[in-house]
């Protein structure tokens, strides 16, 4: 079979999503159901956009994951490496919806989720060697054996071009703020593209203003930073150029997810060679598009529709 275009990495689960806006949890009566978690995402996400995609992850062996491998399937998504682990339960997100930007979300992942217990043996590393681009998320360097595994597949990797490493810090998985810092700082000198957000690049190197943090990432053998800004745009910045892409104007409906679509689009965007200013204008395009719509992974775009709205039409 052909190398894959995209192979992610990473969280996977189902999320719940309440079917009402501005209520909390407890007086929800109905949810939607979809599969979630970033770099299950990104693939679909990169799918959607017609690309060969495939996740490394594990779920558990249970009727969530039998609806994890059916949707991969049916949005085209690779699912040769999603295992099934016996005895595990496959991982339930919940969120709470607050437009324009209040999203708090609750993981069911205790006492270690399934992908968090991806062991380096189990790793195909010609599907990852081959692989156009390869990402991965901070969110599995959280736990072992998943942190040794992914260490294990940048090394069959060898710092191949377009080997990617989403900041995606999110404090509920770490003891502390220090010791996810470590982990990145660790992971870092493997990949050659990194993308966070203004927290995320603080726990990544310190730097919270977008220039200074776009300049460390590059400093730790980074060729391509890209630093989110939300209602500011979005930053990228290699060796030779620094692009500013303004915000793609959207009436918010749920915010989660976004950056899932922007990772998918972006990546869609890096394997057509585009420049840096077109592949940014698209995935910050495809990430509006994600925050206008209520779910994750059902909200992600096809290419026309960013076409669409990166013209002045609509996505809808």
């Amino acid at each position: 079979m052909r190398p894959h275009d995209v192979v992610t990495m990473g969280r996977v689960g189902v999320d719940l999503y309440p079917t009402r806006s501005g209520v909390g949890l407890e007086d929800v009566e109905t949810f939607t159901k979809s599969v979630g978690g970033s770099a299950t995402n990104v693939a679909i996400a990169a799918a959607v956009h017609g690309r060969r995609a495939g996740v490394i992850t594990r779920v558990g062996d249970d009727p969530f994951g039998r609806f994890i491998a059916r949707e991969l399937g049916r949005f085209g998504v690779d699912v040769s490496q999603v295992a099934a682990l016996p005895g595990e339960q496959t991982p339930l997100t919940f969120c709470e919806i607050y437009p324009p930007d209040d999203f708090p979300l609750y993981f069911y992942r205790r006492p270690k989720a399934p992908d968090l217990q991806i062991e380096p043996h189990e790793l195909d590393a010609k599907v990852i060697r081959d692989a156009r681009i390869f990402w991965a998320t901070v969110t599995g360097l959280s736990a072992e054996p998943s942190r040794s595994a992914h260490h294990a597949a940048w090394d069959a990797r060898g710092r191949a071009p377009l080997t990617v490493l989403d900041l995606d810090y999110r404090a509920m998985f770490w003891s502390s703020r220090a010791e996810a810092s470590q982990a990145v700082a660790q992971a870092l000198p493997n990949v050659t593209v990194a993308i966070g957000n203004a927290e995320e690049c603080e726990v990544a190197v310190g730097e919270t203003d977008p220039y200074r943090a776009a300049d460390a990432l590059l400093a730790r053998g980074v060729q391509l930073a890209v630093v989110k800004r939300g209602p500011l745009g979005v930053l990228g910045r290699t060796a030779e150029e620094t692009v500013e892409v303004p915000a793609h104007p959207v009436d918010v409906v749920n915010g989660l997810g976004a950056g899932d679509g922007f990772g998918g689009a972006l990546c869609h965007a890096l394997l057509e060679g585009w420049s840096l200013q077109r592949s940014l204008r698209f995935a910050n395009a495809a990430g509006a598009i994600v925050a206008g719509r209520r779910e994750c992974s059902t909200a992600m775009p096809s290419t026309a529709e960013v076409e669409a709205i990166m013209s002045g039409g609509s996505h809808e």
